[in-house]
């Protein structure tokens, strides 16, 4: 045995939702390999014992929605609407080049660990230097690169940039360390696109057996654009061009009708629910009560933490079983439970991960996360899902592990040459994207 947790609480998120306490955690090779209530026998001695007393391990968090290299661009657009936010950026975005994307990947990366997630799916240009970022941390992704596309019948996949560049990365980087990294097609958005493109990515997603990763029904705009531009939402001019036919996820959601959920339920489409972003860009709050039971997956994620404006998921738990609550006005709905399930075997569903991780079970990976639960907010505990989703915070993570390995703990990061890091962003990465001017301008 390589890692023993010993005497630890473990919140397994099982098919029984099964919670055990004073209990052992045993893993090998990547995999969990042992977990009981009483220790292993002393027949093969661990390698490294870790004492569990008064720490909560739980299945590592999986962030379903994100922009990882937009982390140097936290707080450059705030405190405005969707499209002047989203105006705000794209100046400063174009300057990116791989090298400094790849460096606020890895501090995106870093503040991901940090707050116990194992797991990312990225929307993002740039790919091949976001993989090499991932490569190198450890961590599982989803890449997607994120494509707008506004050609008319002069669009030609072959020659288009984003088309050329997802084919390379798709060679390079799918199923990378036995599939730690996946390659996903990507439509940015209904609004930023036209259908010849949806078209290729469909197509593309199909013939390489990828997944699909859109953003959808954001705003109350780009739903009533797309039903001037269309006559239908962004959902139905979407499925006419086959964009659901695989494993889908879809970012927000926020306006979608009732024919919008019967549609992408019967498609078997997974909605990533950013609560915080949509509120914080005043997009609206979706109803994920009714998703579920229109048959769609819900997962959550933060967005970016240009948008949000961090990426610790456990707000997004929080958030997301009392927006519930308040939205249907029943304090019974979206239990403590079901948003842990959205955080986690959800997410692994929508990773086409569900058989790897997700639930802490013997044979899965070893991806989890530990938190310190002798805090002062976290005493006392009746109820450990209850203190996971409404009291504890991404701050209360202690150690973070994907495969075995330990990725974060106790504010080390053993993949990653924190200083140097930190030296490159400061030194190359922020000041390519932010000029002295700006930065005047943004601090007065």
């Amino acid at each position: 045995m390589d890692i023993l947790i010993t005497h630890v609480s473990v919140v397994t998120m099982d098919e029984n939702l099964t919670v055990l306490t004073d209990a052992f955690l045993g893993v090998k090779d990547g995999k969990i390999a042992y977990l009981a209530k009483t220790a292993p026998d002393g027949a093969e001695k661990p390698k490294k014992i870790i004492d569990g007393t008064g720490m909560v391990v739980m299945p590592g968090l999986i962030n379903c929605h994100t922009h990882l290299p937009m982390s140097i661009l936290r707080s450059v657009s705030d405190d405005c609407n969707l499209n002047d936010w989203l105006h705000g950026l794209w100046e400063k975005e174009a300057r990116l080049d791989d090298r400094a994307v790849k460096a606020s990947t890895l501090l995106g990366i870093m503040e991901c660990l940090r707050f116990g997630v194992t797991s990312v799916s990225d929307m993002y240009d740039h790919v091949d230097a976001i993989a090499e970022a991932v490569a190198q941390s450890g961590i599982k992704a989803n890449l997607a690169r994120g494509t707008t596309m506004f050609l008319g019948e002069e669009f030609d996949d072959r020659t288009f940039p984003a088309c050329k560049e997802l084919r390379e990365v798709t060679r390079k980087w799918n199923g990378y360390d036995d599939g730690r990294i996946k390659i996903e097609a990507s439509i940015h958005g209904e609004y930023t696109s036209t259908s010849n493109f949806w078209d290729f990515a469909a197509r593309f997603a199909q013939e390489e057996e990828l997944g699909m990763h859109i953003h959808l029904s954001e705003t109350s705009g780009e739903q009533e654009g797309s039903l001037e531009r269309n006559g239908l939402t962004p959902a139905q001019a979407l499925d006419c061009h086959r964009v659901f036919d695989g494993r889908t996820i879809a970012a927000h959601c926020v306006h979608l009708t009732e024919e919008d959920m019967q549609l992408l339920g019967k498609r078997k489409v997974t909605a990533v629910h950013c609560p915080v972003s949509n509120l914080k860009l005043a997009s609206g709050r979706a109803d994920v009560i009714a998703m579920v039971q229109h048959g769609m997956n819900v997962a959550l994620g933060t967005d970016s933490s240009c948008s949000n404006n961090n990426l610790d998921l456990f707000e997004e738990l929080k958030l997301t079983a009392l927006q519930a609550k308040e939205l249907h006005g029943d304090a019974s709905k979206l239990t403590a439970a079901a948003a842990l399930m959205m955080a986690t075997t959800c997410g692994a569903r929508a990773q086409g991960r569900e058989n790897e991780c997700g639930m802490l079970k013997v044979g899965m990976d070893a991806d989890l996360c530990m938190l310190d639960f002798t805090q002062p907010h976290l005493i006392p505990c009746h109820d450990l899902m209850s203190h996971l989703v409404y009291a504890a915070s991404g701050h209360d993570v202690v150690l973070t592990m994907v495969r075995g390995k330990i990725l974060y703990a106790a504010g080390a990061y053993p993949t990653i040459d924190r200083e140097a890091l930190m030296k490159e962003l400061m030194e190359y990465a922020i000041p390519k994207v932010m000029t002295p001017e700006e930065k005047e301008e943004t601090n007065g």
